[in-house]
């Protein structure tokens, strides 16, 4: 595993001096992250101790540049909590989760470099486990299966949601609508198909109600599409989503998939409890998932939570994965 250099380490240790006096008016820096480990029993029936959502450390900042006009970045990167070292160590680059730099006005928000595409950065909204539980979340396991936002930009393994050598654009909010777009100029390195990746996500969110429509296309050929509609009632949330991936090589594996997935959430005082029951479609195999999970809010900040997935596929016995966990995020 290539480690981070000197300069990377001496820019962690200064960021993380400035106090928040020192920084001007115009400008500011920050430190963020998010710390999860569990112990729980996987799907191939062994026992963990590690991440069952995700942990990250992050950098971000901007400067104001007059007019309703700033300068922005963000560097964000994943790691393994239990061993501290990067996530799928040797794979991903340092900066694997968000390495971007941008400008933002009342006109949208404006970026270059790696980040989620305009499909990923949205999708998570309509999964009760925000497509971040590798224990129960539907998305994580069925949803965009044969659509990896590039085949090799993890140092020639697959990414499923972010993009390198990218632009993004967010756009304000009108009437309750926003679009997100994501493409990069530049050919995918992956064997096959030379492409270009696009990505663009249209939502709605106004009272009760939330909507996406989007449609991913990779450098490869392969496409997605993704639907998802969320309806809230005081403390609860009903979720329904739909995802159908395509293979852009034909007759290499599966060449289709189609999940429709239901969730809900429901929050009693510190409390918030999830359900959802998954149905995937893959080529002629049907797969189902059904989970359960509760959440437990310490404080603001820090949560305890336990989850339960139960995975039926297709000439596979059942299986079944469960554990406990402690969530901070700063």
């Amino acid at each position: 595993m290539r480690s981070p250099s000197r300069l990377t380490i001496a820019f962690l240790a200064l960021a993380a001096t400035v106090p928040a006096a020192a920084q001007s008016a115009a400008s500011g820096v920050s430190i963020s992250g998010y710390l999860d480990a569990g112990v729980f029993r996987d799907f191939d029936k062994t026992s963990r101790l590690g991440t069952i959502q995700r942990s990250n450390l992050a950098l971000s900042g901007f400067e104001d540049l007059g007019g309703g006009l700033k300068a922005t970045f963000r560097l964000s990167t994943r790691f393994d909590l239990d061993t501290g070292l990067s996530e799928d160590a040797g794979k991903k680059p340092f900066w694997h989760d968000e390495s971007t730099v941008g400008l933002q006005g009342a006109w949208g928000h404006l970026r270059l470099g790696r980040a989620l595409s305009a499909l990923w950065s949205q999708e998570w909204r309509f999964d009760p486990w925000s497509n971040f539980n590798r224990i129960a979340s539907p998305a994580w396991h069925m949803a965009h299966y044969l659509t990896p936002t590039d085949r090799a930009s993890n140092n020639g393994s697959p990414e499923y949601g972010r993009m390198a050598n990218g632009v993004f654009y967010d756009s304000p909010q009108l009437a309750g609508f926003t679009v997100h777009w994501s493409a990069s100029p530049e050919r995918t390195q992956a064997p096959g198909r030379q492409g270009r990746a696009r990505s663009v996500s249209v939502n709605y969110d106004r009272g009760p109600v939330a909507a996406m429509l989007a449609h991913e296309r990779n450098g490869s050929g392969d496409s997605d599409l993704y639907l998802g509609g969320k309806y809230r009632l005081g403390a609860a949330a009903v979720m329904l989503a739909y995802d159908r991936s395509k293979s852009g090589t034909p007759g290499n594996g599966p060449d289709r998939s189609r999940m429709v997935s239901l969730g809900a959430t429901y929050g009693v005082g510190a409390a918030t409890l999830k359900a959802s029951y998954a149905r995937q479609r893959l080529d002629s195999d049907t797969r189902r998932m059904l989970s359960l999970g509760a959440e437990y809010r310490l404080s603001r900040r820090t949560m305890l939570y336990t989850s339960l997935g139960h995975q039926r596929y297709e000439r596979q016995s059942p299986r079944t994965a469960f554990g406990v966990g402690v969530a901070h995020s700063f």
